[in-house]
């Protein structure tokens, strides 16, 4: 899925990243987890991470995995801290204010596909 039709789908705002919204890279697998344990263990790279968990420690574990896209869920709000960090890392972060349930379910009808 192309980065503007994930915004479109969940009625979503870009964060950070505006630059590479058309440009940027194809979106074909998505993991959704607040614990940022989970998603270290995946072994699978390139894919979104859905979370509603709005901290530095989310954008440096997706340093550290190779994520270059976030979808908060829920509104959550993004700190400076975070926005510049992801900026440094060339990472787009989205939000949306649906559920992660929600959004989840939306995305998979429009054909994202799961990490497993």
């Amino acid at each position: 899925m192309k980065l503007s039709d994930i915004i479109q789908t969940v009625d979503g705002e870009v964060i950070c990243g505006h630059n590479r919204i058309d440009a940027g890279p194809e979106v074909e697998h998505a993991f959704a987890s607040d614990l940022m344990s989970d998603v270290l263990t995946l072994k699978h790279c390139d894919f979104m991470l859905i979370t509603g968990l709005a901290n530095i420690q989310c954008i440096r574990t997706a340093e550290m995995s190779d994520i270059r896209v976030i979808l908060f869920v829920r509104n959550k709000p993004v700190d400076a801290e975070m926005i510049a960090l992801a900026e440094e890392n060339d990472m787009v972060l989205l939000r949306t204010s649906y559920s992660m349930f929600k959004t989840v379910g939306l995305l998979y009808n429009a054909g994202l596909k799961p990490v497993y």
